[in-house]
Parts: C-alpha cells; sequence; structure tokens
C-alpha cells in the first residue's frame, strides 16, 4: 500500500511563515530548526522552510514555550513573502486562530 502523504510531496520541505503572539530573541533561531526570527510590536515571525514532521516540532515548541499561534502560513514560493498585498496572504494558505 502507497502512503498517501508521499505522493501528496507533504514529505518534502515547503515555506513557512508562523506568528505568535509575544516577543522571542532571534538566539532562539537554532532551536527552532533555522527559522528566521523576527520580533515586532508583540509579535514575532518565525520564517524558514521545513517539512511537516519539522513543522510539528516547531508547533510543539511553540506549545511548550506558552506562546499563542496566531497564523501559519504556507508560503507558494519566496517570492510570495516579498509580494504581500496589505492585510493578507496573496497565493499562500493561511491558517489564522484555528480557521482555514
Amino acid at each position: 500500500m502507497k502512503d498517501v502523504n508521499k505522493r501528496r510531496g507533504s514529505d518534502l520541505p515547503a515555506r513557512y511563515r508562523i506568528k505568535v503572539r509575544g516577543r522571542l530573541d532571534e538566539r532562539w533561531s537554532d532551536w527552532f530548526n533555522g527559522m528566521t526570527i523576527t520580533p515586532e510590536r508583540g509579535i514575532t515571525t518565525l520564517t524558514g522552510a521545513v517539512d511537516q514532521a519539522k513543522l510539528r516540532g516547531i508547533l510543539s515548541k511553540i506549545w511548550d514555550l506558552n506562546l499563542t499561534v496566531v497564523s501559519v502560513t504556507q508560503m507558494e514560493s519566496e517570492q510570495d513573502s516579498s509580494h504581500l498585498h496589505e492585510g493578507g496572504e496573496r497565493n499562500g494558505k493561511t491558517l489564522e486562530n484555528g480557521v482555514a
């Protein structure tokens, strides 16, 4: 029997942007699988390419630190991170506060 996830490519790295309420210092980057950490006005953004297993690990670490997840966005390409229109994602899949 073939693994359904492998056919969908979920084992391949994808670019994600994770926003959490609170402030994390850039020094946490290694602990979060090399994600780029950008603190800004009470929200910290973690950005980088990870596979599903690493994404799950990052979300567990966020939980362990008792941080509130504001949004998780899978970006379609690196260009999407620099070509966003105000107020949301253009071509990305976003989960904000539990709603897709």
